[in-house]
């Protein structure tokens, strides 16, 4: 029970995060802050991931920080409907460069984060 109050604790500050960039990321038209929040929590999530295996952060520490914080601040659903929202705005070129941006990059990011991780935290 411990251990789901802080993923809803994380949860918390990770969905204010999220918001926060919303707004000021809003603007013309394009998901510019999912796209964002989406990329800075791959490469996030990465580096949680090496200091975790590395045991350099608790198990409680990382369901805080990537099941919480990151788990709230990314937003994988809102990419779906916003994709959707571009195609159905006829806004085709821009929804697949956002879809490819955010399966190409992310994932980069990601191996990045882990790379940092490996390089400065290990």
């Amino acid at each position: 029970m411990q251990q789901l109050g802080l993923v809803a604790l994380g949860g918390a500050i990770g969905a204010a995060l999220r918001y926060s960039v919303s707004i000021y990321l809003s603007g013309d038209g394009f998901p510019w802050a999912t796209l964002s929040v989406n990329m800075i929590g791959s490469l996030l999530l990465g580096i949680t991931a090496v200091a975790l295996t590395q045991g350099l952060i608790s198990q409680d520490t990382a369901l805080i920080l990537g099941t919480g914080v990151l788990g709230a601040f990314t937003t994988m659903s809102a990419f779906s409907i916003e994709t959707l929202n571009l195609f159905q705005n006829q806004q085709i070129s821009s929804a697949i460069i956002y879809v490819a941006i955010t399966m190409v990059i992310c994932p980069t990011l990601a191996f990045l984060g882990w790379k940092i991780g490996e390089t400065f935290i290990a």
